[in-house]
């Protein structure tokens, strides 16, 4: 079954545990073992990746690759998005590490907010992405875009 991801950011997540405005921006796709929740259109997936947005890219892949010895990707420009993308391999899910493509990239904001980077947004799969986008907006959840976009993918 081909699952889409959705991108719940929780700004600020490591100073409290809560977020005022939750927002969903779409997605990955990967293989997932989904779970039927009551009462909902789509089902809930795994945890896709963890990304962390961070001020050095180049220090950030060497401490994941050469200090811990996780197989990281290469280097991954997404100018849609804005950002350069890298993600590290852990096992069941993954982190994707965000740097800012220019001053106008999101991630800029969130590193001038968060100087020495932090938690940008999780990625949990789902199956019907459209399904899951209308549920979360229905809930006051701010969606940062009308139409699912395919991201960037682990290697």
């Amino acid at each position: 079954m081909s699952c889409r991801g959705v991108f719940i950011h929780f700004f600020g997540l490591f100073k409290r545990l809560h977020t005022s405005v939750p927002s969903v921006r779409a997605l990955s796709v990967s293989q997932s073992v989904m779970q039927n929740v009551p009462g909902f259109l789509w089902k809930l997936g795994q945890l896709n990746h963890v990304a962390i947005a961070v001020p050095d890219l180049e220090k950030a892949r060497s401490f994941y690759q050469d200090v811990l010895g996780a197989r990281v990707s290469k280097t991954v420009l997404l100018p849609e998005h804005g950002v350069y993308t890298v993600f590290v391999e852990l096992g069941n899910t993954k982190l994707e590490l965000l740097h800012p493509l220019g001053k106008n990239s999101p991630v800029t904001g969130f590193l001038q907010k968060n100087k020495v980077g932090g938690m940008h947004h999780i990625c949990i799969e789902v199956d019907d992405i459209k399904a899951a986008m209308a549920h979360l907006k229905e809930k006051k959840i701010r969606i940062l875009s009308e139409e699912p976009k395919i991201a960037a993918s682990f290697l």
